[in-house]
């Protein structure tokens, strides 16, 4: 099994999708931070894993002093000590009003200035700090609460919601857990704590949140950042599995894995209608279904430790030639 080009050729289309994702409707997603933050988790997961330090270093070829210094650095400030860049700044605004840009460089001046601009590019990104100007004297300051309350408001906010909510489905998760495990500001994830509650979507156990179900209806016109995220981990989910119980071959009794087919067929083909419409069709039954299984869990419901959490992905996709001739370019 040759896992270089397997994690080559993932590492590409997940590649290809966030450069689509980035650019979709015109939208211009700030990615200064996607790299160092792919370091940052994939170190993590790796050591989680049980691998010490120094392995992990020699795996991303780097010297273990070299390996330590870059996740410090990508952690806290060089400046600001036990505190993330991104606090750092912040704090520091907080304290000063608003100061200019070649102050800001002089204050974090031991942080790479690339860092620096960074940071500031995707707080000012988020609605939490405000510019104003030019060049060097560009003076940042804090976004009012107003302006911040805004920031969080609308669309973004219902977004928040479903990540939050689908984040609970999987697992029951304290306020301080869930503050950590989602790339979301603290004041974000507290609203959409407060609404899910008042809603009824989620509950909250001795301090522990918990969802029991989790549904974004087809058709939905908010929320269809959850579902792309919801199906796109479950699949990632279910290779992972797969590939720990060191068995990645398929077998006719599996409960874990999938099959990808795919269907050549013409606009004259007789069988291309009944092709096209697998999707609508195993939804409809997968639906189905899963309605059927939720009222049974509400006339009888499932004590927590017997919970069993069956995940079933599915999708469809059609190109044409010429698509795909162009994907290949």
């Amino acid at each position: 099994m040759d896992v270089k080009l397997l994690i080559d050729a993932i590492v590409r289309q997940t590649t290809v999708l966030i450069a689509q994702l980035s650019t979709s409707a015109g939208i211009r997603a700030p990615l200064s931070h996607i790299a160092d933050q792919v370091f940052l988790d994939l170190a993590g997961e790796i050591e989680a894993q049980g691998v010490t330090r120094k392995v992990a270093a020699d795996m991303f070829g780097l010297a273990l002093r070299s390996y330590q210094k870059k996740v410090q650095r990508l952690t806290e400030s060089v400046t600001v000590r036990d505190r993330t860049l991104w606090e750092a700044v912040t704090d520091f605004l907080s304290e000063q009003g608003s100061v200019t840009r070649e102050r800001l460089f002089e204050r974090f001046r031991r942080d790479s200035a690339e860092d620096v601009a960074a940071v500031l590019n995707d707080l000012v990104a988020q609605c939490i700090v405000y510019s104003t100007g030019r060049g060097p004297t560009t003076v940042y300051g804090l976004s009012s609460d107003a302006d911040r309350r805004r920031a969080v408001s609308g669309e973004r906010q219902e977004s928040a919601q479903a990540f939050v909510w689908l984040s609970l489905y999987r697992q029951a998760m304290s306020r301080r857990e869930l503050h950590a495990s989602l790339a979301l500001d603290a004041e974000v994830v507290d609203r959409a704590l407060a609404a899910l509650v008042d809603e009824g979507r989620i509950r909250d156990e001795r301090g522990k949140y918990r969802a029991d179900t989790f549904f974004v209806p087809v058709g939905a016109a908010k929320g269809w950042e959850i579902a792309v995220f919801d199906h796109f981990s479950a699949a990632a989910r279910a290779i992972a599995a797969k590939v720990r119980r060191g068995a990645p071959q398929s077998e006719a009794d599996d409960v874990i894995g999938g099959a990808t087919l795919t269907f050549e067929v013409s606009a004259q083909h007789p069988l291309r209608e009944e092709v096209r419409s697998l999707l609508r069709r195993v939804r409809k039954d997968v639906n189905e279904l899963w309605a059927r299984v939720g009222k049974h869990n509400e006339e009888h419901p499932t004590p927590e430790g017997e919970k069993e959490l069956v995940t079933f992905y599915f999708g469809q996709n059609a190109e044409d030639s010429e698509s795909n001739e162009r994907e290949q370019a």
